[in-house]
């Protein structure tokens, strides 16, 4: 009987302005059960985090999110790593990025200019990532085109849309996340300089 390959193991982050959804998808698409720091928001917050847009949020990520999904068809288990979305919070993306083979910048068309940061940061640290617009009920509905020339995007990062609440619609995220930092990875392979050879004497 011929061996099972080994399933291999991948990170990917979760990131996203504050109230994007992040907690909601890891926690929807994770098969264990999730892991979550999440805190009540408190007269602390005032003056700092802004909810207009989301008036109806009551509690915050202040560490990280974690959950994990199989993909038997691809042999591949992801560990999913959600980042806190507030800016004071920032300083623990380094240890939360690192290792992962890509992101997921979830957007919300209410806060659209909160992708910004999340964004320029991954392009910084050229870490292969895709937006997924996030569909809240009640939220305008843009085209993909627009909401890719708004985040002023390049046409090679993925940009779809998403419900964070459907399992099979965050399923869908990760999956494309997975092939372009795959085609990201082969790509980068093709383009490397091949070594200098030695000349023969």
């Amino acid at each position: 009987m011929p061996s099972e390959q080994p399933i291999s193991q991948l990170k990917v982050v979760v990131a996203g302005g504050f109230g994007a959804g992040k907690t909601t998808l890891v926690a929807r698409t994770s098969e264990i059960e999730p892991i979550s720091t999440d805190e009540q928001l408190t007269t602390a917050g005032i003056g700092t985090d802004s909810l207009d847009g989301v008036e109806a949020k009551t509690s915050t990520t202040v560490a990280f999110d974690f959950g994990r999904l199989s993909l038997s068809s691809q042999n591949l288990a992801l560990y999913l790593f959600g980042t806190p979305g507030q800016a004071r919070y920032q300083f623990m993306w380094n240890d939360i990025v690192e290792g992962a083979i890509g992101a997921v910048v979830l957007a919300d068309t209410r806060r659209l200019e909160d992708s910004f940061d999340p964004i320029n940061y991954f392009l910084r640290l050229e870490l292969p990532f895709i937006v997924g617009l996030n569909q809240f009920e009640g939220s305008a509905r843009y085209p993909i085109g627009h909401v890719r020339e708004a985040l002023r995007l390049d046409e090679d990062i993925p940009v779809i849309g998403c419900d964070a609440r459907d399992p099979r619609s965050g399923r869908h995220v990760l999956i494309t996340l997975v092939k372009h930092a795959h085609a990201m990875a082969v790509r980068a392979h093709h383009t490397r300089p091949s070594p200098a050879r030695r000349p023969h004497v």
